[in-house]
């Protein structure tokens, strides 16, 4: 059982009132049935003794519960059941989610944290209430899962999709978890139209539009009212918004790169973001309270591609957003897309624009991505502004913060050792107290 806290009290409220809010921070367990729900299943209530509650899914699966094939927990909305932990579990867990266990040994995301193996899973069960290997496969199933009810993919394709080493053992995971076989599983659900992704609300589609219209780079991306659109690898990926979901529209991918398109667009649109947590915090600020009111639904847009917000990022040192996203065209269509790290290491810059000092940070910044050096902390010119916006768009990082940054100076009217003594009682969420500020000058 996870050693997550929960208020018993509080959980035994939000079931019998099958609360909405709580879906996806608190799973429900019932040792009768050995099935875990979400607060909003439409089953019929179970005795209280017979309810064990999970703060995540990973832990209900460590437990030995099955998911419930009524509510699909799923297809709940993204948590972030990070909060409050350690900063190496909030790390770990970003990285598990981007894939670093796709392929990768816990002993090698273990050395990439600084810690031991051994002290890492302590720490993910202490927090988390599972290991890090059980969370890489829960992740899985629940997007092999999701490829069963809502596409009509052959069930080999999912398997492959999904990250099962082969047929076998995809049908053994199944089995294992839902008690019985793929295809037995399809027939519960009908395929939709598109790929759904569920977004906890309050959610601000305008606003995450508009700062992704204002930077998209011609010939890379397509973004207007409705909609974002995204070339990459060959294929099309179109997102739009319905709520409470994201529609995803995937064309010419093949099936092994889905994974990694939904965890794309999951980090790009932030929609795992706590916003009842966070506003709470932000709004005890007047600065930012009004802010907040007026765009309650404000996310920190996140990254496609990691490299390439950095790249974005040195970019834009010291011009403006529209003369960035012009520097960014002309270095895509140099190279017939965004060039890989590889690629930027040792190219010749000289034709797009640029001072030859920053031609010279762009390849610094590409040789420290393949030395793995996550932080930039010792690339020559990438100073706070830089790693700050990095850590805030790539890294997923809730508190990074670019305190010298001249329009949070200018719209506070303080300086910056001033702005950043004010910015303490935001913590942990200075990066959306920075994109309200930034979102209210536009």
């Amino acid at each position: 059982m996870s050693e997550v806290s929960l208020d018993p009290l509080l959980c035994q409220q939000v079931r019998r009132a099958r609360d909405a809010r709580f879906d996806g921070k608190i799973f429900i367990a019932v040792t009768s049935t050995g099935i875990y729900c979400r607060p909003v299943c439409p089953a019929p209530s179970p005795k209280e003794s017979n309810v064990v509650y999970f703060s995540s899914a990973y832990a209900a699966e460590e437990a030995g519960f099955r998911p419930c094939l009524r509510c699909r927990p799923e297809i709940a909305p993204g948590s972030t059941p990070w909060l409050g932990t350690s900063q190496t579990v909030s790390r770990g867990l970003r990285l598990i989610e981007a894939g670093a266990l796709d392929t990768g040994s816990v002993e090698a995301l273990a050395d990439r944290l600084g810690v031991t193996g051994r002290h890492l899973r302590r720490l993910f069960v202490e927090h988390l209430g599972a290991p890090p290997v059980r969370i890489a496969q829960t992740l899985r199933m629940q997007f092999a899962k999701r490829l069963i009810d809502e596409t009509t993919l052959p069930l080999t394709d999912i398997a492959f999709a999904a990250g099962f080493g082969s047929v076998r053992r995809f049908h053994a995971v199944v089995h294992a978890l839902y008690g019985r076989a793929p295809s037995a599983l399809r027939k519960v659900h009908r395929p939709s139209s598109a790929f759904r992704l569920a977004v906890r609300e309050p959610f601000d589609w305008a606003s995450i539009l508009g700062f992704l219209r204002a930077r998209a780079i011609p010939g890379l991306e397509d973004v207007d009212d409705t909609q974002y659109r995204r070339c990459w690898t060959g294929a099309e990926i179109t997102i739009r918004y319905t709520a409470p979901h994201l529609l995803i529209s995937i064309i010419g991918a093949a099936p092994g790169l889905w994974l990694d398109i939904l965890r794309r667009v999951r980090r790009l649109f932030d929609v795992a973001a706590d916003l009842d947590v966070i506003n709470a915090t932000l709004s005890l600020d007047p600065l930012l309270q009004p802010l907040v009111l007026a765009r309650p639904g404000l996310r920190v847009p996140g990254a496609w591609d990691l490299f390439e917000i950095g790249v974005r990022a040195i970019l834009g040192q010291q011009v403006t957003v529209a003369g960035a996203r012009t520097l960014a065209g002309r270095l895509v269509a140099s190279f017939g897309q965004m060039p890989t790290a590889e690629q930027l290491a040792h190219a010749d810059l000289s034709k797009i624009g640029l001072p030859a000092s920053r031609q010279e940070t762009l390849r610094a910044y590409a040789r420290a991505v393949l030395a793995e050096n996550e932080t930039l902390e010792n690339v020559r010119g990438i100073g706070p502004w830089t790693r700050h916006y990095y850590a805030m768009r790539a890294l997923g990082d809730p508190d990074a913060f670019p305190a010298g940054d001249l329009v949070l100076r200018k719209a506070t009217g303080l300086t910056e050792k001033q702005l950043t003594a004010r910015a303490e009682a935001w913590r942990p969420w200075r990066a959306y107290a920075a994109l309200h500020i930034w979102r209210g000058q536009s």
